[in-house]
């Protein structure tokens, strides 16, 4: 994996690539973290929660929460095809965009891989712009599409 210091623009978009990185950890997506994300949200609608109707229903069983699947990120983002280094802090900016394409079945074993889009200079760091998507194992169609932006901060 290259290391490229979060201060070094240039370096950083010359890493920009279509290319996917590797698959990072895969996570297995359980009824209880799905009834725990509920609680936690107030989210309880029938297609998460409820295994007897949601087997009836047109997923064939219970399927998470989109944001729960977005919210795995830290576990399942470790792979990359670049390290960014030096920086004293890390903050979440936002997204540029966020799809939901595919459903996550409960039981399934999610991963993901990620790739850098674009690395910017911001007032307060470099932006950098990524692009993370979400698959259950096996599936070609990520379940999420995710276009990240992180502020490294020196």
């Amino acid at each position: 994996m290259e290391e490229i210091a979060f201060a070094d623009i240039d370096g950083l978009n010359a890493s920009a690539s279509d290319d996917w990185s590797d698959w990072g950890p895969e996570v297995e997506v359980t009824q209880e973290m799905v009834n725990g994300f509920a609680d936690l949200t107030g989210d309880h609608q029938w297609i998460h929660v409820d295994v007897e109707r949601a087997t009836a229903g047109p997923f064939g069983g219970p399927i998470a929460h989109g944001f729960l699947t977005l919210s795995l990120l830290p576990s399942l983002n470790k792979a990359g095809n670049v390290r960014i280094t030096g920086q004293q802090n890390v903050v979440n900016y936002g997204a540029d965009g966020l799809r939901f394409l595919a459903p996550v079945p409960v039981g399934s074993c999610l991963h993901a891989r990620n790739r850098v889009r674009e690395a910017r200079q911001h007032k307060k760091g470099t932006l950098v712009a990524t692009q993370v998507a979400i698959h259950v194992v096996g599936n070609e169609v990520p379940s999420v599409l995710y276009d990240a932006l992180v502020l490294y901060q020196g």
